[in-house]
């Protein structure tokens, strides 16, 4: 498999972590991208045509979710991001990643068992349900994240690495997530509660088994942790907002984070609109997902191998760069196609575009949080984890806007049985395609043109960070 993505003069002398040890962490990634993936699918329609709590009621919910996680986030992985009485044994980011998840997965679960009570009447009881949950969910789902996504860069430290585990980490969390994604089309049924709460015990069980299988790979060995220890206590002791302002001074940083809000306010607002999709526009019960899911996925891992050798031969920004593009253009059908087949046949195409931008995710924001962290003078990527989240995060404030002022422009009627006005339908393909499409073209066109982080100035980066001792 090495052989397959590099070429033997490629591989850097010294130590490299293992490819078991990558198999290993990309298992984590699989709830972790899920969960997010998952929220963005079912939440809304969820609450809105399966609950029949008010779309202004569930819009601002989820507004309210939005803003607690802009400052939950950062602050999580800042109080955590430094060496505790246990780091010397057990690590620095995994037991944070272990006191965590589990709590993510029973909350995410709760979300889906809201009070009986009659919504039209009595909306208030299920709208504070909803939010209280949401953000005790949100709460151990960024400490889990941040020390996740966090590790990635302090467990692989070189090109060769970075490009080789960002290979297996969408190979594994993507076939995880496609296996996943099969098991509530299984189950939903339109106007019955109880089906989700089946789907989602069952998927929670899985994630929780992949969790037990990514321990060998978010564990620290000895080094890694002695070079977070000595980093920490060598480097000047900064303060949240200190370390902000550093970040914020370099333009890299600034790109990525405006680039991936941009692409998450699109994708998020793709997910939201599936069930809606599915629903109101094609007419077809949701089992048929599972048949969209596997065109999607099955281009989406098709075009891995590709671009792990386009990466190679052009950079990770300028792959990276390929893939926004890509993911943008192939949404634009989604306004006017009305086969299932023609559905087949752009989330086929889709997957590649969307294949480029996960692939190289990971390898891009951990070349920026080197170039952080040199000006810093220590390893704080899980504090930089929070930063970036403080600001994406705010693509669930747009998801839960857009569809909710589409669905009141548009009339969209909630119930679960109801046939849409023409002018409905058109309201679910502008939040599935048009909106989704133009933030992403933004989000390349800014990547384009202003991120600069490539060729001899990475390599320089990667030189003086060596130097001193922080890679």
């Amino acid at each position: 498999m090495i052989r397959s993505i590099e070429n033997e003069k490629d591989i850097p002398d010294g130590e490299i972590a293992s490819t078991g040890k990558m198999i290993s962490w990309s298992f984590g990634d699989i709830p972790a991208y899920y969960l997010e993936a998952a929220y963005a699918v079912f939440i809304f329609f969820f609450y809105e045509v399966e609950v029949g709590l008010s779309v202004i009621y569930v819009g601002l919910g989820l507004v309210i979710f939005a803003i607690w996680n802009m400052v939950n986030d950062p602050l999580v992985g800042y109080l955590t991001d430094r060496p505790f009485k246990w780091t010397a044994k057990w690590g620095m980011r995994f037991p944070w990643i272990m006191i965590a998840v589990f709590p993510t997965l029973i909350f995410y679960l709760l979300v889906y068992i809201p009070p009986d009570v009659d919504p039209k009447t009595n909306p208030l009881p299920i709208f504070l349900y909803m939010v209280i949950i949401l953000c005790l969910f949100d709460l151990f789902y960024s400490l889990f994240t941040a020390h996740f996504y966090g590790s990635f860069a302090n467990h692989f430290r070189n090109d060769y690495e970075r490009r080789k585990a960002s290979f297996f980490d969408q190979i594994i969390p993507g076939l995880g997530n496609f296996g996943l994604s099969l098991i509530p089309p299984l189950f939903i049924v339109y106007g019955v509660k109880s089906s989700y709460v089946i789907a989602i015990l069952i998927l929670v069980v899985i994630m929780a088994i992949c969790v037990i299988i990514s321990i060998p790979g978010v564990r620290e060995s000895e080094e890694l942790k002695e070079i977070f220890i000595q980093g920490y206590e060598k480097a000047e002791k900064l303060s949240y907002f200190k370390v902000m302002k550093i970040a914020f001074n370099k333009k890299n940083f600034n790109v990525l984070l405006l680039t991936y809000t941009l692409f998450m306010a699109g994708y998020l607002l793709i997910f939201a609109s599936q069930l809606y999709y599915f629903k109101d526009v094609l007419e077809l019960p949701y089992s048929y997902a599972i048949i969209s899911s596997i065109a999607l996925y099955a281009g989406f891992l098709i075009s891995i191998s590709i671009w792990s050798v386009i990466a190679k031969r052009i950079g990770h920004a300028q792959t990276f760069t390929i893939g926004l593009f890509l993911s943008s253009v192939t949404l634009i059908p989604f306004l006017w196609l009305t086969t299932f087949d023609e559905f087949l046949i752009v989330n086929f195409i889709a997957g590649f575009g969307f294949g480029a931008f996960w692939f190289m995710f990971m390898a891009v924001m951990a070349d920026v949080n080197d170039e952080v962290s040199l000006a810093i003078g220590k390893r704080q990527d899980a504090t930089l984890v929070g930063i970036r989240t403080f600001f994406y995060r705010s693509a669930f404030i747009v998801q839960a806007i857009v569809i909710t002022v589409v669905h009141l422009l548009t009339g969209y009627n909630p119930d679960p049985f109801a046939k849409q006005t023409p002018l409905a339908v058109w309201g679910v393909r502008i939040h599935m395609a048009l909106i989704p499409a133009i933030f992403i073209f933004i989000g390349f066109l800014i990547f384009l043109i202003w991120y600069d982080l490539k060729d001899k100035k990475k390599e320089q980066i990667f030189a003086q960070l060596r130097e001193k001792g922080l890679k």
